[in-house]
């Protein structure tokens, strides 16, 4: 075997064109560094080639049409390049290929028929070129462990083929800024995996297909700058790890579906810019989010968005048959909203005394890690709905501001959650878990109990969990030394608990949103030790200060070597 590595040098001219022709040459690895000129022409050959990455230089010409002519070609990686020209169509009979990644150039032509079907591709990255042509249909069996196609910021056209169902593993679909047309069809429901999907900037029509609800793992969703009109389905609520939402600067009519407020993992929607009307839900997640979410529908009102005129909010539920509601009518819907407020808010003024009475010193005790100065009704202060800051079947997390000025993350454990603690072993567990005491691990401050209840007290972690940072609009900003940091981090905190803990503990529940990031995006683990209580519930929530959960899908058999270690197959995504 012939290695040529020279990657991350200052090496700059021409690549000698006698690289082309080394006879046993198998990995050529020049990345990063300032090569200008074109691809040896020869290189692969010599039919032994398997590895090729000449990312970030400042090439140019066209790629050599040989590379895969041995048939062991499996990765190919020149993004950030200047390279012109078609995609070799050899490559899309290159059945050894599994890393496709020319993002970046100048490239143009279609893209070559056939890659979509090869059965060992898992990654296609082809984004911000010059492709024209349409999404290629498959015609074979799909390749089965795609998991990511990057089409983003092209010049492709013509409708998305009903072939795209076929690709079962597919985790990332990225089609934005193009010129995709037609409808976006229905078998878009059957890619169980997908966790990331944006297809905004296109010009695709019709309605968007209920089945996209069936995508139970889609964590961001962007339909914005398109066509679509109809109705919003409220088949989306179906998604219920829906983070992100988008689908604005469309023709999409009527109301918005009151089960979308009901998604506790929404945290950023936008609808504006369509021709919306009705009332604005105000409820759940939408009592977070503000005007710029909803403007540019004249017909929408509500919250933010000021008082309905008389008609809109009652428009998508007008009596046809006989003109409207009659004013008799009207008047009992009031005198009934009326009499639910006063029944809420005497419920409320209820509940509020008897947690009040509950915070009893007789009632509650308070167990300290470290020395506090707080006490169990500083921690039940914080019990309020408007400092939720997470939510889920394992409980609900507030953040507390303490008498002193600190913040801190309160753990209120759910009903099934208790039920299945106890006491005395969850008291003794939780005695084992606050003694612990690393620089890369969220401390437990103490906990605060009683015959029903248990709050678990942790340090607050302002910047949120690693999986927010990642999926979420910031995740552009965390660059590549940062996310080598933090998995590092994370890996001295875990560990830590697996070796060096006495007893030693299983974390049980390690993905990105257990990775909790302090003030320096220093990495913090947590939710340590506490799989053990939710495993008969079905529950594995995340304790981080932000409402909603990114799960981490694991890879295929033979697929990721990391294994099941979440935040290290999240901070490689992305990478060579």
């Amino acid at each position: 075997m012939t290695l040529l590595n020279l990657f991350r040098n200052k090496l700059r001219g021409d690549i000698p064109d006698f690289v082309g022709d080394l006879p046993s040459l198998e990995v050529l690895q020049l990345w990063e560094n300032n090569f200008t000129g074109s691809v040896p022409r020869r290189l692969g050959a010599n039919n032994r080639l398997q590895l090729v990455d000449l990312s970030s230089n400042r090439l140019t010409g066209t790629l050599p049409p040989d590379l895969c002519a041995g048939g062991k070609l499996h990765t190919l990686i020149a993004l950030g390049n200047s390279l012109f020209g078609s995609i070799p169509d050899s490559l899309g009979q290159c059945k050894s290929l599994s890393r496709i990644r020319l993002g970046e150039n100048y490239l143009n032509g279609s893209i070559p028929k056939g890659l979509f079907e090869l059965q060992k591709l898992t990654q296609v990255e082809l984004q911000d070129n010059l492709l024209t042509g349409d999404f290629p249909a498959v015609v074979g069996p799909a390749a089965p462990n795609l998991g990511e196609i990057n089409l983003s910021n092209n010049q492709l056209t013509g409708a998305l083929p009903a072939s795209i169902g076929n690709f079962s593993g597919v985790q990332k679909l990225l089609l934005d800024r193009n010129s995709f047309s037609g409808p976006l069809p229905a078998e878009v429901g059957r890619l169980q995996e997908l966790s990331k999907a944006d297809l905004s900037g296109n010009a695709i029509e019709g309605g968007v297909p209920p089945e996209i609800g069936k995508c139970r793992l889609l964590t961001y969703l962007d339909l914005s700058r398109n066509n679509l009109s109809g109705r919003i389905p409220p088949a989306i609520s179906g998604m219920r790890i829906l983070n992100y939402l988008n689908l604005s600067k469309n023709h999409l009519d009527g109301e918005i579906p009151p089960s979308i407020s009901t998604m506790q993992s929404l945290t950023a929607v936008d609808f504006s810019y369509n021709n919306l009307s009705g009332l604005v839900p105000g409820t759940g997640q939408f009592s977070y989010f503000n005007a710029t979410s909803f403007v540019g529908n004249p017909n929408l009102c509500g919250p933010y968005l000021g008082p309905c005129r008389p008609g809109i909010a009652d428009a998508g539920h007008t009596n046809h048959g006989h003109g409207g509601l009659s004013s008799t009518i009207k008047l009992l819907i009031v005198l009934g909203l009326l009499l639910c407020s006063i029944i809420f808010a005497t419920a409320a003024i209820l509940k509020a005394r008897s947690l009040k009475k509950a915070s009893d010193a007789r009632m509650w005790k308070l167990t300290a890690f470290q020395r506090l100065d707080f006490t169990c009704d500083d921690v039940l202060d914080s019990l309020k709905e408007e400092n939720i800051i997470g939510k889920g079947g394992a409980g609900t997390v507030y953040k507390g501001s303490m008498p002193n000025g600190d913040h801190v993350a309160v753990k209120r454990l759910s009903a099934m959650v208790r039920g299945s603690s106890h006491d005395h072993g969850f008291s003794a567990e939780i005695q084992t878990l606050g003694r612990i005491r690393h620089r890369h691990i969220v401390r437990l401050l103490g906990f605060c109990s009683n015959n029903e209840t248990n709050l678990l007290v942790y340090e607050y972690m302002p910047n949120g969990s690693l999986g927010e940072l990642l999926h979420g609009k910031k995740g552009e900003h965390l660059h590549w030394d940062t996310r080598y940091k933090i998995a590092i981090e994370a890996a001295k905190g875990l560990c830590y608990l697996h070796h060096d803990c006495s007893p030693l503990i299983l974390h049980r529940d390690v993905k990105s949103n257990n990775i909790l990031l302090d003030s320096d995006f220093e990495a913090h683990v947590a939710d340590f030790g506490l799989a053990k209580f939710l495993q008969d519930t079905g529950a594995s929530e995340c304790m981080s200060a932000i409402a909603g959960s990114y799960g981490y899908i694991a890879p295929a058999p033979g697929g990721n070597p990391w294994g099941s270690l979440a935040t290290a197959s999240t901070l490689s995504s992305g990478s060579r």
